[in-house]
């Protein structure tokens, strides 16, 4: 799918067209200022999961950082840590 790309002028007169759209593709609209990109226009749900999938890549990029460092255990180990109470 091509990016929806409006004039700023939008945001005040089609207002409801652009969070629709942004509503049933789950995409970002691209708002110029001037003829030059300015801002990235998105429903709630679209940002939510991309914030969720930052924080998930971080997660992951600590996990891969831990491993490297020889900062790990067995599982079953960490298992009864949780159930003790101790993590």
């Amino acid at each position: 799918m091509m990016p929806s790309i409006r004039p700023s002028s939008d945001l005040r007169n089609k207002y409801n067209e652009i969070s629709e759209f942004c509503h049933k593709y789950n995409e970002p609209v691209y708002i110029t200022k001037n003829g030059q990109g300015d801002l990235a226009v998105m429903s709630i749900e679209t940002y939510e999961k991309l914030v969720g999938r930052f924080e998930l890549y971080n997660l992951l990029d600590d996990g891969l950082d831990a491993v490297k460092q020889g900062k790990t255990r067995p599982f079953r180990q960490a298992l009864e840590d949780i159930r003790k109470g101790l993590v």
